[in-house]
C-alpha cells in the first residue's frame, strides 16, 4: 500500500511539472491566482472541514478552511486548519485542533487531484494510548464552475494511517467540498 501511495504521489507531482500549459487561460485555476475551500469531514481523521453531528444528547462539531496558492496553471500548494469538540450528554466537553499541507492538481482545469498530510492534537483525536492521528491522503473528484470563481467539488478521498500507534486501518471517505478562486 506504501508503494501504491509513492507512485500515486510521484504521479501527481510529475503531471504538474510535465503538463504546463504553454498559454496562461486565464482561467481559475491559472497560476498565481488564490484557492479557499471547505470540505465536509471525518470526525475520526482530525480535520480542516466543516461537520455537525448530534445523537442521543451528545454532539460533536467541526469548523476550518484550506487555502491555497497556484504555483502553476492547475497546480496549488495548500495549507488548512480546523477546529473541533465534542460534548457528551454527561461529562466534560473536549476540543482539537487539525492542520494539513499539500498540494492540489487539476487535470484539465476540471479534475482534482490532491495529495497532502492531516494530523490532530487535542483529547478528543487521542486514542486510548493517547496517541494522535497523523494521515497521508490521496483524492479525486470533479470540480464543477458555477461561476468563473466558484466550484462544488464531490470526491473521494483514502486516508493511510502514518502513526500505526494511533491505528493501523486506513480510511475511504465521500466529500463535497465547495472552493472560490480569486
Amino acid at each position: 500500500m506504501k508503494k501504491l501511495l509513492l507512485c500515486a504521489a510521484i504521479a501527481v507531482f510529475g503531471m504538474g511539472m510535465s503538463n504546463a500549459q504553454e498559454d496562461s487561460t486565464g482561467g481559475p485555476t491559472s497560476e498565481s491566482k488564490w484557492l479557499i475551500e471547505a470540505n465536509t469531514g471525518n470526525a475520526m481523521l482530525g480535520t480542516t472541514g466543516l461537520y455537525f453531528a448530534s445523537s442521543d444528547g451528545s454532539s460533536s462539531y467541526n469548523i476550518g478552511l484550506d487555502g491555497g496558492y497556484f504555483i502553476m496553471d492547475d497546480l496549488a500548494i495548500k495549507a488548512g486548519l480546523g477546529y473541533g469538540g465534542f460534548s457528551p450528554d454527561q461529562g466534560d466537553a473536549t476540543s482539537s485542533f487539525s492542520y494539513r499541507l499539500g498540494a492540489k492538481y487539476y487535470i484539465k482545469s476540471m479534475i482534482p487531484i490532491t495529495l497532502d498530510i492531516t494530523g490532530a492534537s487535542g483529547d478528543e483525536v487521542e486514542n486510548f494510548a493517547g496517541e494522535t492521528p497523523l494521515w497521508l491522503g490521496l483524492g479525486a473528484g470533479y470540480a464543477w464552475f458555477v461561476s468563473d470563481t466558484i466550484s462544488i467539488e464531490p470526491g473521494l478521498r483514502y486516508n493511510y494511517s502514518l502513526n500505526e500507534d494511533f491505528t493501523d486501518q486506513g480510511v475511504f471517505q465521500f466529500n463535497v467540498g465547495f472552493a472560490l478562486y480569486f
